[in-house]
């Protein structure tokens, strides 16, 4: 089996269960069924839902730089705080989060996902909660964007008349050849169903364990 590219971007749940709760360390729950934070959760963690709170709700698009620093100003996070994230669905959401992170500047080192998500934590029989968490506002201020971490249409666009780049589509193999356009239960929201001519498949949940 090979190893994990960036280990370092890796907690276990023993560590969560250790160091969840000192200081300077906020705990991140998204998932991609919305109701699970409020069904359970870790001690300490704020929840975050995806369709709400972390995509802009007229554009289709992320956050913009604005938002992005009221949502971590609103959970308690810092320019100084580790954020570990973790969720449901092999970290599907979770690691989206990260990256809006990353995307806004915060620091890398402080950037972690508790490696096997909810589903093992509840495997392992450790505790959840009900209880909301309500942590102290910050005044938490973002970074210009990171474009190096994103890529649009319009550079994707020259680069596939050019032929010089590898594109990969992580979601489904029937999303992938068009026999659906969103995966089951959750919104249709693709405009037309197929890929982006010369994409690779690889799928998600081949690529974690």
């Amino acid at each position: 089996m090979a190893e994990y590219a960036h280990p370092e971007v890796l907690v276990t749940t023993d560590w969560v269960a250790q160091h969840g709760g000192d200081a300077g360390i906020r705990l991140v729950e998204v998932d991609v069924d919305t109701a699970a934070y409020d069904e359970g959760h870790i001690s300490g963690a704020v929840g975050l839902n995806w369709q709400t709170q972390l995509c802009d709700q007229v554009r289709r698009d992320i956050l913009t730089k604005e938002q992005f620093e009221g949502l971590c100003q609103d959970n308690g996070i810092s320019n100084d705080t580790t954020v570990i994230f973790y969720g449901d669905n092999n970290n599907w959401f979770a690691t989206y989060a990260l990256w809006q992170f990353r995307y806004y500047g915060h620091d890398e080192s402080k950037l972690k996902v508790m490696d096997g998500g909810r589903q093992k934590w509840i495997d392992e029989g450790r505790d959840l909660v009900t209880d909301a968490a309500s942590p102290a506002a910050t005044d938490y201020k973002a970074k210009f964007p990171d474009d190096n971490v994103r890529a649009t249409k319009d550079h994707v666009l020259p680069t596939l008349e050019q032929g010089v780049v590898n594109l990969v589509d992580v979601r489904s193999p029937a999303e992938f050849t068009g026999e659906i356009i969103a995966p089951p239960g959750l919104p249709e929201t693709a405009q037309r169903p197929g890929r982006i001519p010369g994409a690779a498949n690889i799928p998600w949940a081949t690529a974690v364990a």
